[in-house]
């Protein structure tokens, strides 16, 4: 099996030795936690995420006809979380076997690829719901247009699609490669590739993540803003209430899913 231990940096520093003038340090970090918290955390996720979204799609598709746009966004939402799960069983077998993966190249692009794929198609359902129901609150005339469940479900093909075309270049990233008796499954690429993918990661971040996330944000902040403050000689319903509590339990849940692996990943490109 493989260390535990990957190294971290390479840096040179002056030598306490007269007759060199360098001196190179490897830097080392502890990896063996994540070979038991990743296979645990993907377990606790592969099993409630299909518990809970494999009943969901057999609702929507067998119980809620005719869809309107909301329906149609939450289907294609608990259809990407549904595939997002079933890419999990191979990486709980991969960290727990001490970065082995015994599965080819193939499936390696193609787990990882599903992994990012439904992970960004998951977060821009989320943004059209967020912007349909800003319409519908803000602006509910324009939602008479803009709210038509056909224009939801292209709206929604199209999400499949620009993701899937802006994560290609993954597919070229991602490979693997031999290290002492195990066969590792890049989640990034090749050292030597490793600055490159950075970038091109960075960009997927900013433009399926930081940008979504901001309309998200908006929207709910200017939805927030018309139900706290009512139409003049109008008072506050219950149903505004319970509004404001549905846009603080999903900017929580946006923040609780979303947030930290974006935050951990930025940090581990620095």
């Amino acid at each position: 099996m493989a260390s535990a231990e990957s190294p971290l940096l390479t840096t040179l520093v002056p030598s306490p030795d007269p007759g060199d003038s360098e001196v190179e340090l490897n830097c080392w970090f502890d990896e063996e936690f994540k070979f038991v918290l990743l296979p645990v955390s993907y377990t606790v996720v592969f099993v409630l995420g299909l518990g809970l979204n494999a009943p969901a799609l057999w609702l929507f598709l067998f119980h809620l006809r005719p869809w309107d746009a909301t329906v149609t966004y939450m289907f294609h939402l608990a259809l990407s979380d549904t595939l997002y799960v079933l890419s999990l069983p191979t990486l709980v077998y991969y960290y727990a076997a001490h970065n082995h993966w015994p599965f080819g190249t193939g499936l390696c692009k193609f787990i990882r690829f599903l992994f990012y794929w439904n992970l960004y198609c998951s977060v821009l359902f989320l943004t059209c719901i967020s912007v349909h129901r800003y319409l519908g609150i803000c602006h509910p005339l324009r939602a008479l247009h803009w709210g038509q469940p056909h224009f939801a479900g292209l709206l929604c093909l199209a999400v499949w699609l620009v993701v899937a075309g802006c994560l290609v270049p993954n597919l070229l990233f991602v490979t693997t490669s031999p290290k002492g008796d195990t066969i590792l499954c890049h989640d990034t690429t090749r050292p030597e590739e490793f600055d490159h993918y950075v970038h091109f990661s960075s960009a997927i971040m900013g433009l399926l993540f930081g940008v979504p996330c901001l309309v998200t944000l908006v929207c709910y902040g200017l939805m927030a803003r018309r139900l706290y403050r009512p139409l003049p000689g109008t008072a506050q319903s219950s149903s505004h209430l319970r509004s404001l509590r549905t846009i603080t339990v999903v900017l929580t849940v946006f923040a609780v899913c979303f947030v930290p692996f974006h935050i951990t990943r930025t940090i581990y490109y620095m």
